[in-house]
């Protein structure tokens, strides 16, 4: 049998999932996507979130486009918004490229994930709902999203009559040692803290979250709909399981710092795809281009654990400061010396509270090993 006969499988219908999927199915593979949920994106429901365009030079459209993945969805190009400190001072923030693209995730018409979808449906994959794979037998993808809370992001969407926009505030109060955030798209919004620690408080941090933007910008919520979410960082000693490529969150691919992650997701599809296709080690392709931003976000994160209040507002000063936003974040992105010399006692420091769990068994043929059950 040619090795294009055979079917590709995939566990996850996330970007991860659809990205290896598309590149796949555009090299002529066979593939079958299998999602456990009832309908592409469900867990987000709406959400809004940032596909960061500050790690490379490229911006990140131009790069999906390149890659033959669909920017079919809803966005809108994010280079000006507005920071508060914990004393309600505001600092803009200006890049003279977008930041990133705002847009919205779940099963709606218009969201990142329902265009991969349609992208890959479109080239002949098969994609089955409320299917949970337990193993799988040949060589296939595994993207199944987070295994540990790192991070949880707790808020509401809503309506809004405000224009399109970014605010955020970096506040202990509101969201210890992380950030709250509102973002707007289109009449739409979501508000939320994204907090690192004190997960068994976060009601009143969300309530103290929804009080200070209603303060500072005069924002009036309207039906709002609770939401949340949770973040999984992790810097994996393999993206295999047995014959198996880990890709997107399952993997722990995910920005450290802030908690970006579309692509990370949609890149390490593309790349564990292109692994498949060429005949090439996934793990040399993940190492060389995810593993410096990776070790770069957790020396990062761990700058930032430091700060508290007054450090924020000192950062926010300076950032504020910078005529393109963009190209400071992408040179805080680098891994330059001070951040390798950094990594080490950083990654000693900043602990996932997920274990990095390799598969010991035999010929193992099972997607759960790493990270604990498939769920």
């Amino acid at each position: 049998m040619h090795k294009k006969d055979k079917i590709i499988q995939i566990a996850g219908a996330g970007p991860a999932g659809l990205a290896a999927a598309i590149t796949l199915s555009k090299a002529g593979y066979k593939v079958q996507v299998n999602e456990a949920k009832k309908e592409v994106g469900q867990r987000f429901g709406g959400d809004l979130q940032g596909l960061e365009n500050w790690t490379s030079k490229q911006d990140v459209l131009q790069w999906m486009a390149q890659q033959g993945l669909t920017t079919g969805f809803e966005y809108a190009a994010c280079s000006t918004g507005y920071a508060f400190d914990a004393y309600d001072k505001a600092y803009p923030l200006k890049s003279r490229e977008p930041l990133f693209y705002l847009l919205e995730r779940g099963p709606g018409k218009n969201t990142l994930d329902h265009a991969l979808l349609e992208q890959a449906l479109s080239l002949g994959v098969t994609v089955t709902f409320n299917r949970r794979l337990t193993k799988m037998d040949d060589q296939g993808i595994l993207a199944i999203g987070p295994k540990a809370a790192d991070a949880i992001a707790v808020g509401y969407h809503f309506s809004t009559d405000i224009d399109n926009g970014f605010w955020a505030i970096c506040d202990d109060n509101l969201a210890p040692k992380g950030y709250a955030y509102l973002l707007v798209l289109n009449g739409r919004g979501t508000i939320k803290t994204c907090m690192f620690t004190g997960f068994n408080k976060e009601q009143s941090y969300v309530d103290k979250t929804v009080n200070a933007f209603e303060r500072l910008l005069g924002l009036k919520i309207i039906d709002r709909q609770p939401h949340g979410g949770v973040g999984n960082f992790l810097l994996p000693k393999t993206g295999l399981q047995g014959n198996r490529l880990i890709v997107g969150e399952q993997a722990g691919f995910q920005d450290t710092l802030f908690g970006f992650g579309m692509r990370y997701a949609l890149s390490s599809g593309v790349l564990a795809a292109k692994s498949i296709i060429n005949g090439a080690n996934y793990e040399e392709l993940w190492r060389r281009e995810l593993q410096p931003l990776l070790k770069t976000s957790v020396s990062n994160r761990w700058l930032y654990n430091l700060l508290g209040n007054r450090g924020y507002r000192l950062v926010l000063k300076l950032l504020a400061n910078k005529s393109d936003l963009r190209k400071t974040l992408r040179r805080h992105y680098q891994l330059t010396l001070f951040k390798r010399l950094l990594y080490p006692w950083a990654q000693h420091r900043y602990k996932s509270k997920r274990k990095d769990i390799s598969c010991h068994h035999d010929n193992c043929n099972c997607v759960w090993c790493r990270g604990g059950k498939f769920v």
